[in-house]
């Protein structure tokens, strides 16, 4: 069977306007896809998940709200690019769990914060069956020949095979630090990150050798 090549970035933005897609949610993927080099499934899913997660919670990208992703893989570009939540701000956490699901709490003074959690329900795959089966990493999911139609799975199911629960989670506030210094490297950091007498980068995070 002969390859079939996959959408240009040019070609997506083509099928959101053929599917009618929302002109506000026609920017977020632009954006997205233009921030993220190429219009991976991952980003795709991305922006309707938190085009979804805000109205779940009735705000807007300009408010402040807290996110966390519980995947690396392409989901956390699109809060980033969407709503300028970002780690450096302290606005995105992102944790390391493997599922492919976002939430978003609105800033609160107080020691828990209200939300909403949003994934990808499985069971709601099954009328989407490229799109279940790269969501799987079944062996039948073929890259070479399956990519054009996965993103049109995407596309067409917009938020249909997506879930949500509402949630809570415990506020870690802003606090006060000492800095201290590493006898090893010599540097500076937060005391509260010594491992014992060394800072972490000598420790348990060293990633480098000095040449």
């Amino acid at each position: 069977m002969q390859q079939i090549p996959e959408y240009s970035n040019e070609d997506v933005c083509e099928r959101l306007v053929a599917l009618g897609i929302d002109p506000h949610l026609q920017d977020y993927f632009r954006r997205c896809i233009d921030f993220h080099t190429y219009a991976a499934p991952g980003i795709l899913i991305g922006v309707f998940m938190v085009d979804y997660a805000l109205d779940l919670i009735g705000k807007t990208p300009a408010d402040k709200i807290f996110v966390t992703c519980e995947s690396y893989k392409c989901l956390p570009d699109a809060p980033q690019v969407i709503m300028h939540a970002t780690v450096g701000n302290h606005q995105l956490q992102v944790l390391p769990i493997g599922k492919f699901a976002i939430t978003l709490t609105p800033f609160t003074a107080k020691e828990y914060a209200e939300g909403v959690r949003v994934y990808i329900d499985r069971k709601k795959l099954e009328k989407y069956p490229v799109y279940a089966a790269w969501f799987d990493n079944r062996p039948d999911f073929k890259p070479a020949y399956m990519k054009r139609q996965l993103v049109d799975e995407i596309l067409t199911a917009q938020r249909n095979v997506l879930s949500h629960e509402c949630i809570r989670m415990k506020v870690t506030h802003k606090k006060k630090w000492q800095s201290a210094t590493c006898p090893s490297c010599g540097e500076q950091i937060p005391k509260n990150l010594m491992e014992g007498d060394i800072c972490a980068g000598c420790g348990s995070l060293s990633y480098y050798e000095s040449c």
